[in-house]
């Protein structure tokens, strides 16, 4: 039951987090890029390559990979973030990160 309550709590925090990025990329007129960039987040197979993704969306490779730098370093900002409202102290925050990355990786 235990490990339920934590996958969801994780599953949740992501749908949060990424709901949040999504809303910024659409207020800054950059939804689509959102769209393709976050499919890149996963790493898993079938994703579309950042070649891929320059070509659809009329960029340079190098154009997509700084955005998706860019994307990678808020959402990890977004991340600590949502997670730092669910510890008591700041400092707990680095800890709580880790449970949840290995929470996801079980």
């Amino acid at each position: 039951a235990d490990r339920i309550y934590e996958r969801r709590w994780a599953l949740t925090l992501l749908e949060q987090v990424l709901t949040r990025l999504r809303a910024e990329y659409e207020a800054a007129g950059k939804l689509p890029l959102f769209d393709r960039l976050k499919e890149l987040l996963t790493r898993e197979s079938g994703q579309p390559s950042q070649a891929t993704i320059a070509a659809e969306m009329g960029m340079t490779e190098n154009a997509v990979k700084q955005a998706f730098h860019r994307l990678r370093h808020r959402y990890r900002q977004l991340l600590q973030e949502e997670i730092a409202h669910t510890v008591a102290v700041p400092e707990d925050v680095e800890d709580e990160l880790r449970h949840f990355i290995a929470v996801l990786q079980t």
